[in-house]
């Protein structure tokens, strides 16, 4: 418990901006109009790719089990988003084809 209030004291700062950062992503996505929904999508696949790749880099490089853990996590959760993403998008892709 120590080492997690330690933890929390020396990088409140990051935390602080991450939270922020969660509650301006959260904003600005409920905002957006159905109509741009796929361009955007289309956008954060290749952004979440990038993040994967950069997942596994850290995970080569990691000294720490804590690291390792972190790095398998984002490894996981951008692919999750990556493929849910591309489903998605195909959904919507298909609501404007014509049909037979």
């Amino acid at each position: 418990m120590e080492n997690a209030l330690e933890f929390f004291l020396l990088y409140r700062e990051t935390i602080f901006i991450v939270i922020l950062s969660i509650f301006l992503g959260i904003e600005v996505i409920s905002n957006v109009p159905a109509i741009l929904h796929t361009p955007l999508m289309s956008g954060a696949n290749a952004i979440h790719g990038v993040v994967i790749i950069g997942a596994i880099i850290v995970m080569g490089h990691a000294e720490t089990n804590g690291a390792m853990i972190f790095g398998f996590l984002a490894v996981v959760l951008g692919t999750l988003n990556v493929v849910g993403g591309f489903v998605v998008t195909d959904r919507m892709l298909e609501m404007f084809k014509k049909k037979k």
